[in-house]
Formats: C-alpha cells, structure tokens, sequence
C-alpha cells in the first residue's frame, strides 16, 4: 500500500521563527514514515534566504522539494505553514498551522482562512484560547446591515514548539569552542534575544526599547562591580545597515537616561547555528535570560534557555505561559493596553490588546537576581527537569502523530485493474 502524500507549503529555508516552526514541523512529519512529504518553499517577510544551505544538518530537507508539476494530482493531505489569512485548501484533507497572534484579537480575515482548513493547529493554549473567542459581525458589503457572525467554526489544536534535547543541553565551559565573550569584562550578563521591530519606546513587539531603558535605569550610579545586558537582536534580517540601526537605537535610548555611569550593553548581529546559540546560554558570563515582551504565539528562546537551568525573567502574559512554570520562573506582573498606532500593522491591529510590564517589578527584579544570584538559580534548575520532560521534540513529534492518526481520513488508493485471462474457444476463419 503506497503512503498518502503529503504537501507543504512553508518558509523552511528561511532565517526566521517560522522557518525554525517549519524545520521542526516537516522534520517530524517526514520521521514518521508514513507519508510521502513533498515541500514548497515560501518566503517570510525579509529575513535571510538560503537556511539549509549553510547548515549541513538540514539539508535533507531539499531532497523533498516538490517537482514543478506538483499540481497535477490533488495532494491526500496539504499543509501551509503561515499566517492564517493565506490559508488555502488545496488537499483531500487540509491543516493550517500557525504562531498565530501575539495579542487579543486578529482580522477577521484570520479566522475565516482558519474555517477554510479541515483542521488548524497553534504554538500556544493563549493563541487557540484568543482564536475561539474571537467573534465578527458579518455585513451585507452593499446595505452593510448586519447578516451574522465570524467566529472558528473549524477544529483547532495546540502543537507546541518542542525542543530538540540533542542541541539544546547544558554543556560545561570547555564545550564552548565558538562562542568568544572575552571583550565583555563583566561576569554577570543578561541575555535578551529576538528582533527589535517597528514601534515607539515601550511599543515595539518584543520591548526591548524598554528593557534597554529599564536597564540602564536600573543599574545607573551603581557602586562597584555592575551586570551587562546583551543584546542578540536585529531589525529582522542580518546586514550591516541593520546592526547601525540597532546601535543608534540603543545610543537614543542612552541618551535619555540622566547619568555618566551607566552598565554596559553589548550587541550580538548576525546569524547564529543552534550549536553556537546553546553555547551562548550556556556561556558562564551569561547569567539570566530577560524578556519584557509585549505578546508571545510561544517564545522559542525562553523554551530553549530553559534547558541551561539558568535564571529566566518574562512577563507572565501570552505563549509562554504553556512552558514557563511560575514557581520555577521570575514572571514580571502587568496590564493590558491597545497594540500602540506605531506598532500596528495588517497582523497587529491597534484594536487588540497585549501586555504593558509593570516597570518598577522589571527593576526590583533585575536588582534581585544580581544580588540573590544563587537563589534564583536553585529554584530555575526545576524549569530545566520541567521542559525535559513535557516539551521536547520528541514530545511534540508524538503529538503531531495522534493528531494525524486521529483527525485524517484514509485515502481511496488508485490501483491498476488487472483482468484474469479468459480461455475462451478459439474462432476459426470459415471457409
């Protein structure tokens, strides 16, 4: 019996969190065996191209991109890994996946791509929670009268972003061979890592104008020995134009800070492998991992930071909620505000709501795990043995596969009809 094939439509090859998705994702479906996996390479925005070129590991997955006349048959099962509004489908049996939304609410555009698919699966219970509440009034587009309701109608599922044990680990020092901090004179070092996007001081999606602001604030006319804060982060793609950018960024949000003696920040650019960044969490000057994000569909880098054992600092609002355990994890308190005009754009509107920090809790915070280093340590080692044990990707790969056997149909197989020989009289030619 010949496998059902199966399509993907994905940015797999890209330098992005969607492509990482995309790797883990097909990677899974195609280790199960019991699929033909064919792949469409898609772009993501204006991150980097070329990913699994320059990572040997990966590039098994060029050998399954799909032929130019893919379109021939009907794929028995077709999946698109993007943002909802784009969803198509094209197979027997269609699935959606996607990160899905960071804050309260999406364009109604969203959910009506999601009620196109048979099935659609999200990174994060937060993401599946915001897409079943939200709820549209339809209107007439002639007499804009109210004729009824968007809101999923289609089933939808959590398949969070699991973890690969082999690379994320913890390692000991003399395992570090690529990763040189030996220009940071500081051993204590705060680690934020993710892109620094459009959006005023305080708006921009993963905070980090803030978290600069909040740092320097915090730690100005310190006395002695003052930790570091080291930012890995982009504008969303690696160029030197980008990391100008960001150090201008940074030299603004320096200059409103109302001191001489300030801590120091240092700027990581450039695309990193998975084995040189679990070589920077595990880095001994690498201490803690912050983030002051706004809103998460999941938060990949806390879920991974988390296998050093190390202290992790985030606001305890959106994705990562699903892997970062409050009584092992420093969660930062808050409120909700409208997505900022400077932020917004066609997939965060300004009317939906994501996570404003509680600024003097970001301070005594930082402050704390500077001072108290070892007791927040021992408490951040029990976050280690609750990531190993329910958010791997062996974990996620055992959840695709229910899900899979339990949601897709069987496919009628087209077989070859072969006849039995008939011995029938021979005629004879009369005469």
């Amino acid at each position: 019996m010949s496998k059902p094939r199966f399509v993907i439509s994905c940015p797999f090859d890209t330098y992005s969190g969607y492509g990482a998705r995309s790797r883990d994702i097909v990677k899974a479906i195609i280790e199960l065996d019991k699929y033909n996996v064919e792949l469409l390479s898609q772009r993501w925005g204006s991150t980097s191209w070329g990913f699994c070129k320059d990572h040997p590991e990966w590039t098994f997955l060029i050998n399954h991109l799909a032929k130019p006349d893919w379109q021939k048959s009907q794929p028995d099962i077709w999946m698109q890994i993007t943002i909802p509004n784009e969803f198509q489908p094209v197979g027997k049996y269609s699935i959606g996946l996607t990160a899905g939304i960071e804050a309260t609410a999406a364009k109604p555009e969203w959910v009506e791509g999601m009620n196109r698919m048979h099935m659609n699966w999200v990174s994060s219970e937060f993401t599946k929670t915001n897409f079943k509440n939200m709820v549209f009034e339809k209107k007439d587009p002639k007499t804009q009268q109210i004729i009824g309701q968007v809101k999923l109608e289609k089933p939808i599922h959590t398949v969070f972003e699991g973890v690969n044990l082999d690379t994320y680990k913890t390692i000991s020092p003399k395992e570090i061979k690529t990763i040189d901090l030996n220009d940071i004179p500081e051993q204590f070092c705060y680690l934020f890592i993710g892109h620094w996007m459009e959006g005023e001081m305080g708006h921009d999606r993963k905070n980090v104008g803030l978290l600069v602001k909040l740092f320097y604030e915090t730690f100005k006319n310190k006395i002695g020995k003052k930790p570091a804060l080291i930012l890995k982060t982009t504008t969303g793609v690696s160029s030197y134009i980008s990391r100008d950018q960001i150090l201008n960024k940074i030299k603004a949000v320096r200059k409103t800070v109302n001191s001489t003696n300030l801590p120091n920040i240092y700027l990581l650019h450039g695309e990193f492998d998975d084995g040189e960044i679990n070589e920077l969490y595990n880095h001994p000057k690498v201490k803690a991992m912050v983030s002051l994000t706004k809103g998460e569909g999941f938060g990949r880098p806390l879920l991974e930071f988390g296998l050093t054992g190390k202290p992790i600092i985030a606001t305890g609002w959106s994705g990562q909620m699903d892997f970062l355990n409050p009584e092992y994890s420093s969660l930062l308190p808050g409120s909700l505000e409208h997505v900022h005009p400077s932020a917004a754009n066609d997939w965060l509107i300004k009317e939906a709501q994501w996570f404003k920090v509680s600024e003097p809790h970001v301070n005594t915070t930082l402050k704390n795990v500077f001072k108290h280093y070892k007791k927040f340590q021992e408490r951040s080692r029990k976050q280690k043995h609750f990531v190993k044990t329910n958010f791997s990707f062996n974990n996620m790969k055992d959840l695709v596969e229910t899900l899979l056997d339990e949601h897709v149909p069987e496919f009628a197989e087209q077989v070859e009809l072969k006849l039995p020989d008939l011995n029938l009289p021979k005629l004879e030619k009369v005469k």
